[in-house]
Protein backbone atom coordinates (compact mmCIF):
# COMPACT_ATOMS: atom_id res chain seq x y z
CA UNK A 1 0.00 0.00 0.00
CA UNK A 2 1.13 3.61 -1.17
CA UNK A 3 1.96 5.81 1.90
CA UNK A 4 -0.29 9.28 2.28
CA UNK A 5 0.66 12.09 4.16
CA UNK A 6 -2.01 13.11 6.35
CA UNK A 7 -4.50 15.81 4.62
CA UNK A 8 -5.67 18.98 6.27
CA UNK A 9 -9.06 17.70 6.46
CA UNK A 10 -8.03 14.62 8.31
CA UNK A 11 -6.04 16.71 10.83
CA UNK A 12 -9.03 18.02 11.99
CA UNK A 13 -10.49 14.38 12.64
CA UNK A 14 -7.95 14.02 14.39
CA UNK A 15 -8.10 16.52 16.70
CA UNK A 16 -11.93 15.97 17.29
CA UNK A 17 -11.52 11.86 17.87
CA UNK A 18 -8.90 13.35 20.54
CA UNK A 19 -10.95 15.22 22.30
CA UNK A 20 -13.95 12.82 22.78
CA UNK A 21 -14.45 11.75 26.45
CA UNK A 22 -13.22 8.67 27.27
CA UNK A 23 -9.99 9.08 25.20
CA UNK A 24 -9.63 6.95 22.53
CA UNK A 25 -6.53 4.92 22.34
CA UNK A 26 -4.38 5.68 19.09
CA UNK A 27 -4.68 2.34 17.68
CA UNK A 28 -8.91 3.37 17.62
CA UNK A 29 -8.17 6.63 16.47
CA UNK A 30 -6.24 4.86 13.35
CA UNK A 31 -9.09 2.24 12.87
CA UNK A 32 -11.44 5.09 12.25
CA UNK A 33 -9.74 7.30 10.67
CA UNK A 34 -8.53 4.02 7.88
CA UNK A 35 -4.53 4.88 9.03
CA UNK A 36 -2.10 2.75 10.11
CA UNK A 37 -1.27 3.38 13.99
CA UNK A 38 2.47 4.17 13.34
CA UNK A 39 0.90 6.74 10.67
CA UNK A 40 -0.87 8.41 13.70
CA UNK A 41 1.78 7.80 15.88
CA UNK A 42 3.83 10.33 13.86
CA UNK A 43 1.73 13.09 13.42
CA UNK A 44 1.12 13.17 16.97
CA UNK A 45 4.96 12.92 18.32
CA UNK A 46 5.64 15.59 15.11
CA UNK A 47 2.81 18.36 15.60
CA UNK A 48 1.50 17.64 19.48
CA UNK A 49 1.85 21.02 21.42
CA UNK A 50 5.22 21.11 23.30
CA UNK A 51 4.03 22.38 26.45
CA UNK A 52 0.29 20.80 27.00
CA UNK A 53 0.35 17.92 24.49
CA UNK A 54 -2.96 19.00 23.06
CA UNK A 55 -3.16 18.45 19.43
CA UNK A 56 -4.65 21.50 17.11
CA UNK A 57 -5.68 21.06 13.77
CA UNK A 58 -4.47 24.49 12.64
CA UNK A 59 -1.15 24.63 14.34
CA UNK A 60 -0.90 21.32 13.12
CA UNK A 61 -0.76 22.33 9.42
CA UNK A 62 1.17 25.31 10.05
CA UNK A 63 3.90 23.31 11.59
CA UNK A 64 3.68 20.67 8.30
CA UNK A 65 3.80 23.34 5.97
CA UNK A 66 7.07 25.22 7.39
CA UNK A 67 8.81 21.97 7.93
CA UNK A 68 8.40 21.61 3.78
CA UNK A 69 9.25 25.00 3.12
CA UNK A 70 12.25 24.72 4.63
CA UNK A 71 13.14 20.84 3.34
CA UNK A 72 12.76 22.10 -0.26
CA UNK A 73 15.42 25.18 0.34
CA UNK A 74 17.94 23.49 -1.88
CA UNK A 75 15.57 24.03 -5.08
CA UNK A 76 15.99 27.56 -4.28
CA UNK A 77 19.96 27.27 -5.64
CA UNK A 78 20.55 28.82 -9.34
CA UNK A 79 22.08 26.54 -12.04
CA UNK A 80 25.08 28.70 -11.43
CA UNK A 81 25.22 27.31 -7.84
CA UNK A 82 24.64 24.06 -8.63
CA UNK A 83 27.28 23.47 -11.40
CA UNK A 84 29.64 24.45 -8.28
CA UNK A 85 28.35 21.58 -6.61
CA UNK A 86 28.77 18.94 -9.21
CA UNK A 87 32.25 20.37 -10.16
CA UNK A 88 33.19 19.67 -6.71
CA UNK A 89 31.60 15.95 -6.91
CA UNK A 90 33.83 15.02 -9.58
CA UNK A 91 36.60 16.66 -7.90
CA UNK A 92 36.09 13.88 -5.34
CA UNK A 93 34.70 15.48 -2.43
CA UNK A 94 31.96 14.14 -0.23
CA UNK A 95 28.63 15.80 -0.01
CA UNK A 96 29.50 16.74 3.78
CA UNK A 97 33.00 17.97 2.27
CA UNK A 98 31.21 19.93 0.18
CA UNK A 99 28.46 21.52 2.18
CA UNK A 100 31.36 22.42 5.10
CA UNK A 101 33.74 23.65 2.84
CA UNK A 102 31.18 25.77 1.68
CA UNK A 103 30.41 27.16 4.49
CA UNK A 104 33.95 27.61 6.04
CA UNK A 105 34.69 29.97 2.99
CA UNK A 106 31.24 31.82 3.33
CA UNK A 107 30.50 30.77 -0.55
CA UNK A 108 27.40 28.84 -0.44
CA UNK A 109 24.69 27.94 2.15
CA UNK A 110 23.58 24.35 1.22
CA UNK A 111 23.39 21.06 3.54
CA UNK A 112 24.65 17.59 2.69
CA UNK A 113 21.32 16.41 3.04
CA UNK A 114 20.09 18.73 -0.32
CA UNK A 115 23.63 17.79 -1.94
CA UNK A 116 22.69 13.98 -1.45
CA UNK A 117 18.56 14.41 -2.48
CA UNK A 118 19.97 16.58 -5.60
CA UNK A 119 22.61 13.75 -6.38
CA UNK A 120 19.85 11.29 -6.15
CA UNK A 121 17.14 13.42 -8.25
CA UNK A 122 20.00 13.39 -10.63
CA UNK A 123 20.11 9.90 -10.61
CA UNK A 124 16.31 8.72 -10.96
CA UNK A 125 16.39 11.66 -14.13
CA UNK A 126 19.38 9.08 -15.76
CA UNK A 127 22.25 11.10 -14.60
CA UNK A 128 25.88 9.75 -13.03
CA UNK A 129 26.92 11.79 -9.96
CA UNK A 130 25.85 8.87 -8.15
CA UNK A 131 29.09 7.55 -9.55
CA UNK A 132 31.00 10.41 -7.67
CA UNK A 133 29.58 8.87 -4.78
CA UNK A 134 32.68 7.18 -2.75
CA UNK A 135 30.39 4.70 -0.59
CA UNK A 136 27.98 4.38 -3.37
CA UNK A 137 28.05 0.36 -3.28
CA UNK A 138 29.03 0.00 0.08
CA UNK A 139 28.16 -3.47 1.61
CA UNK A 140 28.29 -3.83 5.41
CA UNK A 141 29.31 -7.05 6.77
CA UNK A 142 28.71 -8.71 10.37
CA UNK A 143 31.58 -8.55 12.68
CA UNK A 144 30.30 -9.96 15.78
CA UNK A 145 30.56 -13.65 17.01
CA UNK A 146 34.17 -13.65 15.21
CA UNK A 147 37.79 -14.26 16.58
CA UNK A 148 41.53 -13.24 15.54
CA UNK A 149 42.41 -16.22 13.31
CA UNK A 150 45.29 -14.34 12.46
CA UNK A 151 49.32 -14.96 13.48
CA UNK A 152 49.96 -13.49 16.87
CA UNK A 153 52.45 -11.63 18.69
CA UNK A 154 52.74 -12.31 22.45
CA UNK A 155 54.46 -8.99 22.77
CA UNK A 156 52.70 -6.72 21.13
CA UNK A 157 51.55 -3.35 23.09
CA UNK A 158 47.98 -2.52 23.14
CA UNK A 159 46.04 1.04 21.68
CA UNK A 160 45.32 1.48 25.32
CA UNK A 161 48.71 1.98 25.99
CA UNK A 162 49.48 4.62 23.85
CA UNK A 163 50.66 7.97 25.34
CA UNK A 164 47.29 10.21 25.88
CA UNK A 165 49.26 12.83 23.06
CA UNK A 166 48.37 10.28 20.30
CA UNK A 167 44.46 10.67 21.29
CA UNK A 168 43.92 14.19 21.57
CA UNK A 169 45.56 15.00 17.86
CA UNK A 170 47.45 18.36 19.77
CA UNK A 171 51.31 16.84 19.04
CA UNK A 172 52.63 16.03 15.85
CA UNK A 173 53.86 12.75 15.51
CA UNK A 174 51.36 10.20 16.19
CA UNK A 175 50.88 8.22 13.31
CA UNK A 176 48.11 5.40 12.14
CA UNK A 177 49.59 2.93 9.51
CA UNK A 178 47.34 0.25 7.36
CA UNK A 179 47.25 -1.65 4.17
CA UNK A 180 45.07 -1.17 0.74
CA UNK A 181 44.78 -4.15 -1.29
CA UNK A 182 44.39 -4.68 -4.86
CA UNK A 183 43.11 -7.90 -6.82
CA UNK A 184 46.59 -9.46 -7.21
CA UNK A 185 49.64 -9.51 -4.84
CA UNK A 186 50.66 -5.51 -5.38
CA UNK A 187 48.97 -3.50 -2.57
CA UNK A 188 50.07 -0.03 -0.59
CA UNK A 189 50.79 1.03 2.48
CA UNK A 190 49.02 4.11 3.87
CA UNK A 191 50.24 6.65 7.00
CA UNK A 192 47.93 9.15 8.05
CA UNK A 193 49.21 11.49 11.22
CA UNK A 194 46.62 11.86 13.49
CA UNK A 195 47.04 16.03 14.52
CA UNK A 196 47.39 17.13 10.50
CA UNK A 197 45.44 14.57 8.52
CA UNK A 198 48.91 14.37 6.23
CA UNK A 199 48.81 11.13 4.30
CA UNK A 200 51.89 9.03 2.61
CA UNK A 201 51.09 6.63 0.45
CA UNK A 202 53.58 3.52 -0.65
CA UNK A 203 53.41 0.79 -3.06
CA UNK A 204 53.80 -2.47 -2.15
CA UNK A 205 55.17 -5.69 -4.42
CA UNK A 206 53.41 -7.67 -1.93
CA UNK A 207 51.68 -8.08 1.94
CA UNK A 208 54.48 -9.64 3.42
CA UNK A 209 56.45 -8.31 6.37
CA UNK A 210 59.81 -8.01 4.71
CA UNK A 211 58.48 -5.70 1.45
CA UNK A 212 56.31 -3.39 4.46
CA UNK A 213 59.51 -3.09 6.50
CA UNK A 214 61.51 -1.68 3.60
CA UNK A 215 58.81 0.49 2.02
CA UNK A 216 57.86 1.93 5.51
CA UNK A 217 61.36 2.44 6.08
CA UNK A 218 62.07 4.08 3.02
CA UNK A 219 58.99 6.05 4.41
CA UNK A 220 60.20 7.11 7.37
CA UNK A 221 63.88 8.26 6.10
CA UNK A 222 63.01 10.19 3.90
CA UNK A 223 60.02 11.90 5.67
CA UNK A 224 62.33 12.71 8.58
CA UNK A 225 65.78 14.04 6.30
CA UNK A 226 63.58 17.11 4.98
CA UNK A 227 61.27 17.68 8.48
CA UNK A 228 63.79 16.47 11.31
CA UNK A 229 61.90 13.80 13.65
CA UNK A 230 58.47 13.25 13.10
CA UNK A 231 57.56 10.01 14.07
CA UNK A 232 56.50 9.12 17.55
CA UNK A 233 54.02 6.54 17.64
CA UNK A 234 52.39 3.97 15.01
CA UNK A 235 49.29 2.24 15.40
CA UNK A 236 48.45 -0.38 13.50
CA UNK A 237 45.66 -3.31 12.82
CA UNK A 238 46.46 -7.14 13.56
CA UNK A 239 47.78 -7.90 9.97
CA UNK A 240 50.50 -10.36 10.03
CA UNK A 241 52.26 -7.55 7.28
CA UNK A 242 52.69 -5.95 10.72
CA UNK A 243 54.16 -8.32 12.81
CA UNK A 244 58.11 -7.09 12.54
CA UNK A 245 57.50 -4.53 14.26
CA UNK A 246 59.82 -4.50 16.41
CA UNK A 247 62.75 -4.23 13.44
CA UNK A 248 60.87 -1.12 12.53
CA UNK A 249 60.80 0.03 16.15
CA UNK A 250 64.68 -0.30 16.50
CA UNK A 251 65.34 1.21 13.11
CA UNK A 252 63.17 4.00 13.39
CA UNK A 253 63.15 5.00 16.67
CA UNK A 254 58.94 5.03 17.28
CA UNK A 255 56.62 2.91 19.32
CA UNK A 256 54.53 0.24 17.89
CA UNK A 257 51.10 0.42 18.82
CA UNK A 258 48.04 -2.34 18.02
CA UNK A 259 44.17 -2.52 17.85
CA UNK A 260 41.71 -4.97 19.28
CA UNK A 261 41.07 -7.01 16.46
CA UNK A 262 38.05 -6.18 14.62
CA UNK A 263 37.67 -2.91 16.67
CA UNK A 264 38.36 -1.18 13.57
CA UNK A 265 36.80 2.30 14.50
CA UNK A 266 40.22 2.58 17.44
CA UNK A 267 41.84 3.53 14.06
CA UNK A 268 39.64 5.46 12.49
CA UNK A 269 41.16 8.37 11.38
CA UNK A 270 43.41 5.65 9.09
CA UNK A 271 40.13 3.50 8.29
CA UNK A 272 38.64 7.30 6.82
CA UNK A 273 41.90 8.02 4.86
CA UNK A 274 42.05 3.81 3.31
CA UNK A 275 38.11 5.24 1.71
CA UNK A 276 39.26 7.96 0.16
CA UNK A 277 41.99 5.95 -1.39
CA UNK A 278 39.68 3.43 -2.47
CA UNK A 279 38.11 6.64 -4.49
CA UNK A 280 41.26 6.12 -6.34
CA UNK A 281 42.46 2.44 -6.13
CA UNK A 282 38.37 1.26 -5.82
CA UNK A 283 38.28 -2.83 -4.90
CA UNK A 284 38.86 -5.33 -8.25
CA UNK A 285 41.52 -2.97 -9.30
CA UNK A 286 45.04 -4.75 -9.73
CA UNK A 287 48.03 -2.62 -8.71
CA UNK A 288 50.34 -4.37 -10.66
CA UNK A 289 50.81 -1.24 -12.85
CA UNK A 290 50.63 1.41 -10.05
CA UNK A 291 53.95 3.29 -9.91
CA UNK A 292 55.24 5.27 -6.52
CA UNK A 293 54.39 8.53 -8.55
CA UNK A 294 50.61 7.59 -8.82
CA UNK A 295 50.54 6.82 -5.01
CA UNK A 296 52.48 10.47 -4.61
CA UNK A 297 49.65 12.06 -6.87
CA UNK A 298 46.82 10.26 -4.84
CA UNK A 299 48.46 11.63 -1.55
CA UNK A 300 48.47 15.31 -2.86
CA UNK A 301 45.03 15.54 -3.79
CA UNK A 302 44.30 14.05 -0.42
CA UNK A 303 46.44 16.33 1.38
CA UNK A 304 44.68 19.37 -0.45
CA UNK A 305 41.33 17.93 0.57
CA UNK A 306 38.83 19.96 3.43
CA UNK A 307 38.76 17.41 6.28
CA UNK A 308 35.44 17.27 8.51
CA UNK A 309 37.42 17.07 11.72
CA UNK A 310 39.77 19.58 11.38
CA UNK A 311 36.62 22.24 10.53
CA UNK A 312 37.18 21.53 6.98
CA UNK A 313 40.54 22.81 6.59
CA UNK A 314 42.72 20.81 4.61
CA UNK A 315 45.73 18.27 6.01
CA UNK A 316 48.23 21.37 4.43
CA UNK A 317 46.56 24.04 6.22
CA UNK A 318 46.11 22.12 9.57
CA UNK A 319 50.27 21.52 9.27
CA UNK A 320 50.90 25.04 8.69
CA UNK A 321 48.85 26.09 11.78
CA UNK A 322 50.64 23.55 14.11
CA UNK A 323 53.94 24.32 12.28
CA UNK A 324 52.98 28.26 13.51
CA UNK A 325 52.15 26.90 17.04
CA UNK A 326 55.40 24.71 17.59
CA UNK A 327 59.09 24.92 16.64
CA UNK A 328 59.30 21.02 16.44
CA UNK A 329 59.30 21.04 12.91
CA UNK A 330 62.59 21.48 10.32
CA UNK A 331 63.47 24.74 9.32
CA UNK A 332 63.20 25.21 5.78
CA UNK A 333 59.94 23.62 4.72
CA UNK A 334 60.12 21.85 1.37
CA UNK A 335 57.21 19.95 1.22
CA UNK A 336 56.26 16.58 1.95
CA UNK A 337 57.54 13.64 -0.27
CA UNK A 338 54.27 13.32 -2.37
CA UNK A 339 52.56 16.77 -1.10
CA UNK A 340 52.66 20.09 -2.72
CA UNK A 341 53.62 22.84 -0.88
CA UNK A 342 50.67 25.00 0.75
CA UNK A 343 48.67 27.05 -1.93
CA UNK A 344 45.61 29.56 -2.34
CA UNK A 345 42.44 27.15 -0.53
CA UNK A 346 41.24 25.45 -4.01
CA UNK A 347 37.71 26.49 -3.73
CA UNK A 348 38.65 30.25 -4.73
CA UNK A 349 40.59 29.20 -7.50
CA UNK A 350 38.64 28.78 -10.80
CA UNK A 351 41.07 27.63 -12.81
CA UNK A 352 41.87 24.71 -10.43
CA UNK A 353 38.23 23.21 -11.37
CA UNK A 354 39.82 21.56 -14.41
CA UNK A 355 42.56 19.89 -13.74
CA UNK A 356 42.30 16.61 -13.41
CA UNK A 357 44.91 13.91 -11.92
CA UNK A 358 44.67 10.58 -13.68
CA UNK A 359 46.01 8.24 -11.59
CA UNK A 360 44.13 4.84 -13.09
CA UNK A 361 45.71 1.92 -13.36
CA UNK A 362 44.23 -0.53 -15.26
CA UNK A 363 44.77 -4.63 -14.69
Amino acid sequence: MRYRQITPEERYTLAALRAQQPRLSKAEIARRMERHPSTIGRELCRNAGRLDGAYRASKAQERTNGRRSRTRRWTKLTAKQWMLVEELLCEGLSPDQISGRLHRDETLEVSHESIYQYVWADKHAGGHLYLFLRQRTRRRRKRYGTHERRGRVATKKHISERPPAADDRSVFGHWEIDTVHGSGRDSVVSLVERATGIVLIGKLPNLTAAALNKRLLQMVKRFEQKHGRSFTTLTADNGTEFHSYERIERRAQLQFYFATPYHSWERGTNENTNGLIRQYLPKGLSMAGLSQAHCNEIADRLNARPRKRYDYATPLERLAELRSLHSSFSPGYEGFPGVDAPRPLYLHASNTYTRRVSVAVHP
